[in-house]
């Protein structure tokens, strides 16, 4: 394995950089409404001017009433995701943890049902409860997780299985007190549902991801020192209770962010990073900012064929993320035990 540079650092992300965004133009391209290249071009460039009385009223309605916002949150949660699994994983040592298995999407998701159900429309509050709703369940985890003193990776594993199911019980408890009509839209969220922006704009919410990913990235070489063991990595100064602080918090906020826009979206966070592992080992100062663009890869792939595959009806998100996403890990899975 070659030695990891800054440079070698750049090259590979901005390589994921330019896949992201061939993704992104064919996604702006295909749909109900196709839109060629060029005209992709010249309405986003027309725009990009406020050249707007020159764009045609129907390439910028698709464009950038729907497509675009829509790809751009597939992208934050992708990104949120995909760096939340691959940080439980290097904290717990444990290649199976991400959100969805630890059981902590469905803490958000539960903040996010209980703030659609009793604090509709109020601005922030899904944001804050799927937070507080993820940080809770991680945390209870990790107690639950606990043997003699130290994190047994079986029984974390358990408890965070049984810890979703508990939740996803509360959740479908939860949807019974809900109205008819608002019920169905409910369900189709929580399967994963990226056609309705959050009403948050995504230039409040792309901060708090930065933010996030970046206080997570400051951890990335105590992380590889971690993935040796707690005691080695204390004996080499790291300052383990901190690491373990900056990056439970982290990813919640990650976790919570993308259910409180989303809905609960499986596999991205447990398959991405074990992709981006394999091809470009397990350092944390490129597994971080390349999961991060693995994950909105997949995400922006995801919807587009969800909007696509059986057009013009719509499947949803995290249904075509397990489709693939579960072969996928099978595979992973058996390459790694083999």
């Amino acid at each position: 394995m070659r030695p990891l540079t800054p440079r070698r650092i750049a090259l590979i992300c901005g390589g994921l950089g330019a896949i992201l965004f061939a993704v992104v133009v064919v996604s702006l391209r295909v749909g109900a409404y196709p839109i060629s290249v060029q005209d992709i071009a010249m309405t986003l460039f027309r725009g990009a001017i406020h050249h707007w009385d020159s764009i045609p009223p129907d390439y910028s309605n698709v464009i950038f009433e729907i497509r675009l916002p829509r790809i751009a949150l597939g992208i934050l949660v992708g990104a949120a995701l995909s760096v939340s699994g691959g940080s439980f994983q290097a904290l717990l040592r444990n290649p199976l943890a991400d959100p969805y298995v630890l059981g902590v999407s469905s803490g958000a998701a539960l903040g996010a049902i209980i703030s659609l159900a009793w604090f509709p429309h109020q601005v922030w509050t899904m944001q804050a409860l799927a937070f507080l709703g993820a940080l809770t369940t991680i945390a209870s985890v990790y107690f639950l997780g606990r043997r003699g003193g130290q994190l047994d990776s079986t029984t974390l594993l358990l408890a965070g299985i049984i810890t979703a199911s508990f939740l996803s019980a509360v959740i479908m408890f939860l949807m019974t007190t809900i109205s008819g009509r608002e019920l169905r839209g409910m369900a189709f969220w929580l399967m994963g549902d990226l056609s309705n922006p959050p009403e948050i704009g995504l230039r409040y919410l792309y901060p708090i991801l930065l933010i996030a990913i970046g206080a997570i990235y400051t951890t990335s070489s105590d992380l590889n020192l971690i993935l040796t063991g707690e005691e080695e990595a204390r004996h080499l100064g790291v300052n383990v209770a901190r690491v373990k602080l900056v990056v439970y918090v982290g990813a919640s906020l990650l976790t919570g962010l993308a259910v409180s826009v989303s809905g609960a979206i499986g596999y991205v966070g447990l398959v991405v990073p074990h992709v981006i592992r394999m091809i470009f080992g397990s350092d944390h100062r490129l597994l971080i900012p390349a999961s991060a663009l693995g994950g909105a890869i997949a995400v922006a792939l995801a919807d587009t064929l969800a909007r696509t595959i059986v057009a013009p009806t719509e499947l949803p998100v995290g249904a075509m993320t397990a489709i693939i996403g579960a072969p996928v890990f099978i595979y992973l899975l058996k390459r790694r035990l083999a």
